[in-house]
């Protein structure tokens, strides 16, 4: 294709709509299996899955031509209350207003990365009390519509003299709307009290458990997963670098016993998390061998414990691949289908009668899309609710370039550099 060829344009949901609001067709849309592929969207549904051309458009129309479509990741390990603080002058503010603004912020960051859904870890207790997170909850409330945002009630100690504050604390947390219960058992001066206390009131409570670990320690976790298994609705833990840490054979048998339980574990490649103190990244390899149940989150979104935290679920995805070593489609698969389970979500597939959750990526395979994944059109509840447009220039160059996907710009901007080949990406 030469230089001057005429390049697909960004999708525009904006030009095409008609009476039915509720309806969208995604046209032209490339699905990982090859096909190219027309999907109508009525309501929080896809209704039908057709050859490209087969299907006609009753509301608004996006051409995806160029694009790869996807079920939409979601984020099960984010820290709304400390996210975008790395560069605070001074301490980082609590102030409810300032933590629900750092909130919402974030989960928009996140969402135009495509997860629709986001499962935020906040710190209850200390002299905070509980109003980071009714800060965070106000936040939730704010962006309904655009991305899901559940809570998980982060409580400081469980046990000892200062713990019946803390479990009435995380109690309390529960009925203002906090979703899952929570903690760093590391962090406590008796971790297996604190695992306990824990899922008692995710038993009382009827709610998931979410706790962080660096797993480094065989015989508790060896206890844990024995007080775990079984326990419904589930328990997740993460971020789990410290197995990387441990002697082979006991490495395995931690994962073994995490399998035999129903654990899911969420490690985080992109980094750790504040709630723990060592770096690394949890054998994935070996927790998939032993069938633990494994999702990849972002962590930190730049606070201090990781000042660069993109959140990006497709980077988590290329770190899997690059230096975890999964295929593409697993690695895509732990931020996707295995987040959305931890979760607790329904599944989600290109097909008819699946939730309308989609990220369409500029690209023709998934290696490319976690090699290159720039522009990107977020769908939530069969709506577009984010949308990125990257574009490369390029000058001019002596060399006769006869490069693949280039266009010149029809109308350049006033102060450009001299116009030269465009590459949208």
């Amino acid at each position: 294709m030469s230089a001057d060829s005429k390049q697909p344009q960004p999708p525009d949901d904006r030009s095409a709509a008609t009476a039915d609001s509720t309806s969208l067709l995604l046209s032209n849309a490339r699905l990982t299996d090859g096909r190219t592929v027309d999907v109508r969207l009525v309501g929080c549904r896809i209704e039908a899955v057709g050859t490209a051309g087969s299907l006609t458009a009753v509301g608004a129309r996006v051409d995806l031509a160029g694009y790869l479509l996807l079920p939409a990741p979601a984020e099960p390990h984010a820290h709304a209350d400390t996210a975008l603080s790395a560069d605070t002058p001074g301490p980082v503010s609590y102030a409810p207003d300032e933590v629900q603004r750092r909130a919402t912020e974030a989960a928009l960051l996140q969402l135009g990365h495509g997860a629709t859904a986001q499962r935020a870890h906040v710190r209850i207790g200390d002299v905070h009390g509980l109003g980071p997170l009714e800060a965070v909850l106000q936040a939730r409330r704010s962006l309904r519509g655009l991305v899901d945002l559940t809570t998980v009630a982060v409580p400081r100690l469980l046990t000892g003299a200062a713990g019946a504050d803390g479990l009435a604390m995380l109690r309390d947390a529960v009925k203002m709307g906090a979703s899952v219960v929570g903690g760093c058992p590391d962090l406590n001066p008796d971790p297996t009290g604190y695992v306990e206390a824990v899922l008692d009131v995710a038993a009382e409570q009827g709610c998931p458990v979410d706790l962080h670990t660096d797993a480094d320690d065989p015989a508790r976790l060896a206890r844990f997963a024995a007080m775990a298994g079984g326990l419904r609705p589930g328990v997740t833990i993460g971020p789990c670098a410290g197995l990387s840490r441990l002697p082979s054979d006991a490495a395995r048998r931690a994962a073994d016993q995490l399998a035999a339980a129903g654990v899911t574990v969420v490690c985080l490649p992109q980094g750790g998390c504040g709630a723990t103190e060592r770096r690394g990244a949890a054998p994935v390899r070996l927790l998939r061998a032993a069938g633990v149940r494994l999702a990849a989150g972002g962590g930190a979104l730049r606070d201090v414990s990781n000042p660069v935290g993109r959140g990006d679920p497709l980077e988590a995805a290329y770190l899997l691949a690059s230096l975890g070593g999964l295929p593409a489609e697993d690695a895509y698969g732990a931020v996707s289908a295995a987040a959305r389970t931890a979760l607790g979500l329904t599944e989600v597939r290109v097909e008819a009668g699946f939730p309308a959750e989609l990220l369409a990526v500029r690209g023709e395979r998934l290696s490319g899309v976690l090699s290159l994944a720039y522009s990107r059109i977020v769908v939530h509840r069969g709506r577009v609710v984010a949308r990125t447009s990257a574009v490369r220039e390029y000058c001019d160059s002596a060399a006769a370039l006869d490069l693949p996907r280039q266009a010149r710009p029809e109308r350049p901007e006033p102060g450009s550099p001299p116009a030269g080949p465009v590459v949208r990406s």
